[in-house]
């Protein structure tokens, strides 16, 4: 069994577009920008764009970071979107969900101008994935990809099977490892809380895409020997026991499945770490295209 340490990958990418802005800086260019939009005070929320933010000073890209009463109206949120899309200065920003019950999250997605949306949710960015043509992927799904590669996983001709059908983890997954290349050239099969029989899959499957939300769902008595496991659950679990009061638990009982598998991701230092590395990649890509339409 070898672990997928998205930790460290994901540290090795970002010291990798460190490099990036530092060859920019030196040829007198403006570096990367990223913003990010956090409306209410939730506390994950609050972690992981706060972790966002210390990942661009990392790197030396500038960010910025817009914070926004939870009590602000549809209408003023869609303003100021207008103000981000219109600023030159920026190169992409991600506007951090959930967003509050009276505000329609799809509304505010789509008013982002598909070239800033360096989260990949826009239906443009969505619909070009979906087409192969080159474009921001979803930053969770990008960082799984980038593990399968620089881990040299198989992927061609293997039966995947993702559990979950979201449009931020289960849906882009079943496209792109059925997308020509590689990573890709699977048969895929996506399932969800309406399918029959989970079980009856996931003991056929070579690679397993699990992001479900369910703690310990995946058990060793349903995967089959070989497989790969990529685990995208992450659940808050109370433990008195622990300091924190709780752990961090994906949807893969670890301890029994890991025994039987090629490769698998840890929870937490899997696929976590990446999904920030990714929104970085994608916020150097969205430079890059910027210049390219301009010249």
């Amino acid at each position: 069994m070898q672990l997928l340490d998205g930790k460290k990958t994901a540290e090795d990418i970002k010291s990798e577009i460190a490099t990036e802005v530092q060859k920019i800086k030196n040829s007198g260019g403006k570096v990367p920008h990223l913003a990010a939009v956090i409306v209410g005070t939730d506390g994950a929320s609050l972690t992981y764009v706060g972790s966002k933010v210390r990942s661009c000073q990392q790197i030396g890209f500038e960010s910025t970071l817009v914070s926004l009463e939870d009590t602000i109206t549809e209408t003023a949120l869609l303003d100021k979107i207008k103000e981000l899309n219109a600023d030159d200065n920026l190169d992409g920003y991600i506007v951090q969900l959930p967003l509050p019950k009276h505000i329609d999250e799809q509304k505010i997605l789509m008013a982002i101008d598909p070239n800033k949306d360096v989260d990949g949710f826009h239906p443009a960015n969505f619909g070009k994935m979906a087409l192969e043509m080159e474009t921001f992927l979803p930053a969770t799904p990008f960082g799984i990809m980038q593990l399968l590669e620089r881990y040299k996983v198989e992927t061609s001709g293997k039966h995947t099977v993702v559990i979950g059908r979201s449009h931020i983890v289960g849906r882009p997954m079943s496209i792109l490892m059925s997308r020509k290349g590689y990573p890709g050239d699977s048969t895929v099969t996506l399932t969800h809380s309406r399918t029959k029989d989970i079980e009856k899959f996931t003991k056929e499957a070579d690679i397993i895409i699990t992001a479900l939300g369910v703690p310990n769902y995946l058990k060793a008595d349903m995967v089959k020997e070989g497989v790969v496991v990529i685990d995208v659950g992450i659940t808050r679990v109370p433990d008195a026991s622990h300091p924190k009061g709780y752990v961090i638990t994906g949807d893969v009982d670890f301890d029994g499945v890991s025994k039987k598998s090629s490769f698998i991701t840890p929870v937490p230092g899997g696929v976590g770490p990446m999904t920030i590395a990714m929104l970085l990649k994608n916020t150097l890509l969205a430079r890059e295209m910027k210049i390219a339409r301009n010249a």
